[in-house]
């Protein structure tokens, strides 16, 4: 199995890595079976927080992302109660979901029951939906908690809210630091995205080596259609064996 390349500019190790990375972190909000992209991000590094004490986004990937439906992509959306970008994820509470657990369970049968790994990965969304959560940040690191064990992906994972709570209210950059230094990190992982907001310099200052995953070409088999990429893991599970998963999330640069 191929590994990634790493620049060597970021990080401290000299040579070929061996992932996780020692001594790294990524500090990320918990989405709801999210892409393939998130999971390469979990992949990279020896320890995971959840940030479920920073802002709900609506509209975001918090509670809602996209499957396969009619060869095109389909959007869906866990409901919720008076969700608020004035709440944190972790105070955003689920609304009663029967009727939609029902719906999107016809919805996966009708887009995937003809995929070659149907019923395998049909169970593992089961599992999740069939436990309760107090608020939409647990149901999501369910979620993701799920696809590591269908995947024999060992996880170390903590809680914003739990473990870090006294670093709640500091500036976003300065917050990241802070809790990188308290788990004993050397080296922050950050979605690609973050290469807007961070500067690695400003990380560096402060003894903390910033990397960003990039998610290379990921492609696969999707029945006879043209592929749509972007999709959630759950698309990714349907089609591919846990083998060929795994060799998919070394398809990623750390930049």
């Amino acid at each position: 199995m191929m590994k990634p390349a790493v620049n060597q500019k970021i990080f401290k190790q000299v040579g070929t890595y061996n992932f996780p990375i020692p001594d790294s972190v990524a500090i990320i909000q918990p989405y709801v079976f999210p892409y393939i992209g998130y999971f390469q991000l979990l992949y990279s590094v020896e320890k995971v927080v959840f940030y479920d004490d920073v802002n709900f986004i609506k509209r975001g990937w918090i509670n809602r992302n996209k499957i396969l439906m009619h060869q095109s992509d389909f959007m869906f959306t866990i409901p919720l109660q008076k969700a608020s970008q004035n709440k944190l994820i972790n105070e955003v509470e689920l609304a009663d979901s029967k009727l939609f657990i029902q719906k999107f369970r016809q919805q996966l049968q009708s887009a995937y029951q003809k995929a070659p790994f149907y019923s395998e990965v049909i169970e593992v969304i089961e599992s999740v939906f069939d436990a309760e959560y107090q608020n939409i940040g647990d149901l999501a690191i369910a979620s993701i908690l799920s696809v590591c064990n269908y995947l024999d992906i060992e996880l170390q994972w903590m809680k914003s809210s739990q473990e870090f709570y006294e670093t709640f209210g500091q500036e976003k950059a300065d917050r990241l630091i802070s809790i990188s230094k308290k788990i004993g990190a050397d080296n922050y992982l950050n979605p690609i995205g973050g290469k807007q907001l961070y500067e690695k310099e400003y990380f560096k200052n402060q003894e903390i080596e910033l990397g960003f995953i990039q998610t290379g070409n990921v492609s696969y088999k999707q029945f006879k259609n043209e592929f749509v990429p972007y999709l959630s893991i759950i698309d990714v599970l349907m089609f591919n064996d846990v083998d060929r998963v795994k060799n998919l999330l070394n398809k990623f640069d750390i930049v």
